[in-house]
């Protein structure tokens, strides 16, 4: 059996404002997002660019990253994002 995949993310929008979530499925969690079917914060600022990601087979881990990333200024959020996407490249393009 394939080990389950979770994954904490990072998506902004044109004026450069943050959301960072946690899911089991990216691709279709981030086809939500652009096509704002998720009520709330990303589809009240049109969050739809997917700028940083990173996978684990552990929900516990996924979950407390996200919240380690949440907590953190700004600054070292955009140091996070720029340390593997300084083009800030709408990753999601890779695969929707």
């Amino acid at each position: 059996m394939a080990s389950k995949q979770y994954y904490v993310y990072i998506l902004t929008n044109n004026s450069g404002t943050l959301y960072t979530g946690v899911t089991n499925d990216l691709v279709r969690r981030v086809f939500e997002h652009k096509n704002q079917l998720v009520e709330g914060f990303t589809k009240r600022y049109n969050l739809k660019y997917l700028v940083y990601y990173e996978a684990t087979n552990d929900v516990h881990s996924a979950i407390a990253r996200e919240k380690q990333i949440k907590g953190w200024l700004r600054a070292k959020k955009l140091q996070l994002i720029n340390s593997v996407n300084p083009a800030w490249k709408d990753l999601s393009e890779e695969f929707l």
